[in-house]
């Protein structure tokens, strides 16, 4: 059974949280990567931003419904998510616009299992942490090589 250690990209590119937006975008196009783990100065993985995080940037801002009664407005959906969405967007560093907490693995996870979290939680960039360490990173071309190499 193959696990996370077998696939991992060992040689991290990693970011730091005050890293600007547009040196970000740059970093990923020129290494041709989808997404980075975010770390802080003591090397503990605090974020994950990809290329989605990007382009959340730039979609349009959804507006929530409200409703009026009795003088009243009331919003139909959740505010928070509503705060979370403009402060992705007019993030300027990459802390502004990283997923927090990020679902992390151990070199000892199964692939398949590492596939399953990846669509259920669509998550395209998953650390691999041993002992508090970052020992690797999966994204989903290493699992879709794998697919390709067993044929």
């Amino acid at each position: 059974m193959l696990t996370a250690q077998d696939i991992m990209t060992r040689e991290v590119i990693v970011v730091a949280p005050q890293t600007p937006v547009n040196e970000f975008a740059a970093l990923i196009t020129e290494k041709r990567i989808s997404g980075a783990p975010v770390v802080d100065e003591n090397g503990t993985v605090v974020g994950v931003v990809t290329e989605s995080d990007l382009i959340d940037q730039k979609k349009r801002l959804h507006i929530p419904t409200v409703a009026a009664i009795l003088d009243a407005v009331i919003m139909l959906e959740n505010p928070f998510k509503l705060d979370k969405e403009f402060k992705k967007m007019t993030g300027t560093t990459v802390a502004d616009i990283a997923t927090r907490q990020p679902i992390t693995v151990t070199s000892a996870t199964p692939v398949e299992e590492i596939a399953t979290i990846m669509a259920e939680k669509r998550a395209h960039t998953l650390p691999v942490v041993d002992d508090g360490r970052l020992v690797g990173v999966v994204g989903k071309t290493d699992i879709i090589r794998t697919i390709s190499a067993r044929g």
